[in-house]
């Protein structure tokens, strides 16, 4: 090969790489002017799809108010719970407003915003058995239902189960409800959020009543519920937390909480 060949050659190899250099790009140069939001839509009042076949909830409204703070365009994307962290992992999605806690085995995998609620869970029973208690030997020998792949779920099957319960998962917390109302569960642990207003206005919780006290466990139940991200998207971290600070600090946050709930989450 001639000399000028060989120069010739060389500078197109040089000038393919920096094409591909320029079209891939490190991922903290991306602008993210468009947001894919992953969130289940089987969690409500957090997020349930609509009548118009939309998302809608707490997670979604806090998800469009940082969306607006960071001028971005919010795409919503349902998917199943068991599937969010695939799917952001993967690359699908970009974000999951979900009530996802942070826990340190899911930090494992993903990255955490800073949290934007924070809510303990407890245990609620038919009102026939009012009377229990919701500590690990009071329900010895009971069957208990959970959410699979939530933080309810682990602590049921990590404590409750050790000391001789029963334990079954259900693909949505709703499922979970209808089994306890109908008599094929003793009790269901789920967030204290979910459970009261299911059990104050739908006709099914009518059936029931909460039984023991709040649970807080920090080493089950995680620091708050966040944003889930991917580890190397340390850019959009700073931005979805510098956003969850200033509709804290300009009344946005404590609108949308009103909007569901008659007491602080955060």
């Amino acid at each position: 090969m001639s000399l000028i060949a060989h120069g010739r050659l060389r500078a197109l190899s040089l000038a393919v790489a920096a094409a591909v250099a320029l079209l891939c790009g490190p991922a903290s140069a991306r602008d993210w002017t468009t947001l894919r939001i992953g969130s289940e839509g089987a969690y409500p009042p957090f997020n349930a799809i609509g009548p118009d076949g939309q998302l809608q909830g707490f997670d979604i409204d806090i998800a469009k108010a940082v969306c607006d703070r960071i001028k971005a365009q919010c795409a919503f994307v349902t998917q199943d719970w068991d599937g969010l962290i695939p799917a952001l992992k993967a690359g699908k999605i970009d974000a999951i407003f979900a009530s996802l806690s942070i826990t340190a085995e899911r930090s494992k995998q993903i990255a955490f915003s800073k949290k934007y609620y924070e809510t303990p869970a407890l245990f609620v029973a038919d009102k026939a058995n009012g009377g229990w208690g919701s500590s690990p030997e009071a329900l010895a020998g009971k069957t208990l239902g959970a959410q699979t792949g939530t933080v309810s779920a682990n602590y049921l099957e990590e404590v409750y189960a050790k000391a001789g319960a029963e334990v079954r998962l259900y693909p949505t917390q709703t499922e979970a409800n209808l089994d306890l109302a109908s008599g094929r569960l003793d009790a269901v642990l789920a967030d204290k959020t979910v459970l009261l207003p299911w059990l104050d206005a739908s006709d099914e919780g009518r059936c029931c009543q909460i039984i023991g006290q709040d649970i807080r466990n920090p080493e089950f139940f995680g620091a708050g519920v966040g944003a889930g991200l991917r580890k190397e998207d340390a850019e959009l971290k700073a931005l979805i937390d510098g956003a969850i600070d200033a509709i804290r600090a300009d009344g946005t946050y404590d609108r949308i909480n009103a909007k569901y709930f008659a007491f602080s989450l955060y």
